[in-house]
């Protein structure tokens, strides 16, 4: 009888961590997912910016700016949050671009 108590409590850690696995893992796959989903386009949009700035005759300071800027959070990493900032930079520069081009 005095291993009974045993058997509970070692069942109950499991079940605690069985459930806090269940939890975790699929939040830190989707994080992930998510970073690197980020970083895909963040890189997109500074290829698609590069392209628009070598088919424009002018020059143009600011979106050469904000290239440079997206250029260097892509060097320089970090997460979505990074991702997302260098994409909007780039978005921003590659528009500016196609509005000199007109």
């Amino acid at each position: 009888m005095s291993l009974s108590w045993w058997v509970w409590l070692v069942g109950g850690v499991l079940l605690f961590v069985a459930g806090v696995g269940s939890v975790l893992v699929p939040r830190r796959r989707a994080a992930t997912l998510e970073r690197r989903v980020a970083w895909s386009a963040a890189r997109a949009a500074v290829d698609r910016a590069t392209v628009s700035r070598d088919a424009v005759s002018a020059r143009v300071p600011e979106a050469d700016r904000l290239l440079a800027e997206a250029e260097l959070v892509v060097a320089g990493g970090g997460g979505a949050g990074a991702a997302r900032t260098a994409a909007e930079y780039a978005r921003q520069a590659d528009s500016m671009w196609r509005a000199a081009a007109r």
